[in-house]
């Protein structure tokens, strides 16, 4: 078991894509969530 710094430095393109991809689902999350509240909600009196 050996730890090579150039591979780890050519995985971090990798891990930067997926921890991009995991904040865009999250966004999409929030913005359904927050878009079916609007158009759920009844009109406050």
């Amino acid at each position: 078991m050996n730890f090579n710094p150039y591979a780890f430095i050519e995985n971090l393109k990798y891990m930067g894509l997926g921890m991009l991809g995991i904040i865009i689902v999250i966004g999409v999350i929030i913005g359904v969530t927050v878009l079916l509240n609007k158009l759920t909600s009844g009109k406050k009196e």
